[in-house]
């Protein structure tokens, strides 16, 4: 009985009205294997599947609005689109001007990628240069932790900031271990994890305006229900060869 009742309850929260409610995505395009422009010019990744499924299940039009990562939160505010699904980290300074829904990624710790002939000193980083995407959290935790004595290299995206490590331009990059386990792997060898993994913010959520609630509320529910029949751990294992984490 409580699992039809729980069924009825999303089907009910899902519905809506009759009529698709028109919905735009933000997201970067640039985020492998998060969001990214695929071979063919169109975008592709983990929550390019699971932003169309949610859409599905909410009974929502989308349609996607690529935007570079440094923008992408004045722009939700000034109207651009309704919706980030973009890798983002929920934390409290982002909470301060913009909503969240719950989290559709467990919290993912942040790693440092290096030269794999290189030797950092990780218990005293000093005279290094250290390459992060700008408007990050890894951004605002090297600034507060090591800018004293460090240089701190700000890119605008992500794979600029792995393109200057494989040229030698910064020591180490601190990013997202999901983006970059996958590119320590496909280096074959030239590069390696070193020195502590860091926690930072919390599980990665949809930003939205703060007035937004009612699609904040029907997104929430679509999440609720890719967590429970288990459709969320498979786009996880697929994309990133991690989980289980929402079902059982």
């Amino acid at each position: 009985m409580k699992k039809i009742l729980l069924a009825m309850s999303l089907a009910v929260a899902l519905s809506g009205s009759a009529y698709a409610q028109e919905v735009r995505l933000g997201t970067e395009g640039a985020y492998a294997p998060w969001n990214f422009i695929d071979d063919n010019g169109k975008l592709a990744g983990f929550e390019i599947e699971l932003g169309n499924e949610l859409c599905k299940r909410a009974n929502l039009e989308c349609e996607w609005v690529v935007n570079e990562w440094d923008s992408i939160i004045p722009n939700l505010i000034a109207g651009n689109y309704d919706a980030i699904i973009a890798g983002m980290s929920i934390t409290d300074e982002r909470k301060k001007s913009i909503d969240f829904t719950q989290d559709y990624f467990p919290p993912d710790p942040s790693r440092y990628a290096m030269a794999s002939d290189a030797n950092i000193d990780f218990n005293n980083l000093s005279g290094i240069k250290i390459g992060v995407q700008g408007a990050t959290i890894q951004a605002a935790y090297v600034e507060e932790n090591f800018a004293a004595n460090n240089t701190i290299l700000s890119y605008e995206t992500a794979d600029q900031s792995i393109a200057d490590l494989t040229a030698g331009n910064v020591d180490v990059v601190l990013a997202d271990g999901g983006f970059l386990e996958p590119i320590v792997e496909a280096s074959n060898g030239a590069l390696k994890f070193a020195g502590p993994e860091v926690m930072i913010g919390g599980g990665v959520g949809m930003g939205l305006r703060k007035e937004d609630d009612e699609l904040e509320a029907k997104l929430n529910a679509a999440i609720d229900s890719v967590k429970a029949d288990g459709t969320l751990d498979k786009l996880i294992a697929k994309w990133f060869n991690k989980g289980p984490f929402y079902s059982n």
